[in-house]
């Protein structure tokens, strides 16, 4: 189900720098795939638009390999990103490999990112502030504090009790 308010969001935020007004975009993985296929339409009308994505089909790719030649192409470009778990086609590598772009772009100043997410690996990133809704008013806690934390490390000190449970 889509969100009404998606589409007018824009309508009421605008971003500036200090230099003015920056672009931004919103990355939710369930709107990627109609966004690969329109990708491959404006290919087929006017060849030349995968290169800006490296030259491959996003569709001719895997899901998790054609998100991240998203990312690397579109965080480049100066703005605010909104990412809604990004994490959701990504293996554990990629994941590092995503957080390690994020760190990349964002010390560049060029970037910034606001990222709803599960993954003990992106909420890892040094610098970031975590902030948990799963209070009233929301507040800010510490990656050890995270709930998504907390279930990977009993599952690591564990691990052994889970697999021999056969």
């Amino acid at each position: 189900m889509i969100n009404p308010y998606e589409e007018t969001f824009f309508l009421y935020i605008e971003v500036k720098w200090t230099d003015g007004i920056v672009l931004g975009s919103f990355f939710s993985s369930q709107i990627f795939r109609n966004f690969a296929q329109l990708v491959d339409e404006w290919e087929a009308d006017n060849p030349g638009q995968i290169d800006y994505f490296g030259g491959k089909s996003l569709i001719a790719q895997s899901h998790g390999q054609s998100i991240m030649s998203f990312f690397k192409s579109r965080y480049k470009i100066k703005g605010l990103y909104l990412l809604d778990e990004p994490e959701t086609a990504l293996s554990p590598k990629s994941q590092v490999e995503l957080l390690r772009l994020l760190q990349e772009m964002s010390a560049l100043g060029h970037a910034q990112f606001i990222i709803a997410t599960h993954s003990p690996i992106l909420l890892a990133c040094p610098g970031s502030v975590i902030y948990s809704f799963d209070y009233s008013p929301v507040k800010t806690i510490h990656y050890e504090d995270t709930e998504h934390y907390q279930i990977y490390k009993s599952f690591m000190e564990s691990s052994t009790k889970y697999l021999s449970e056969d």
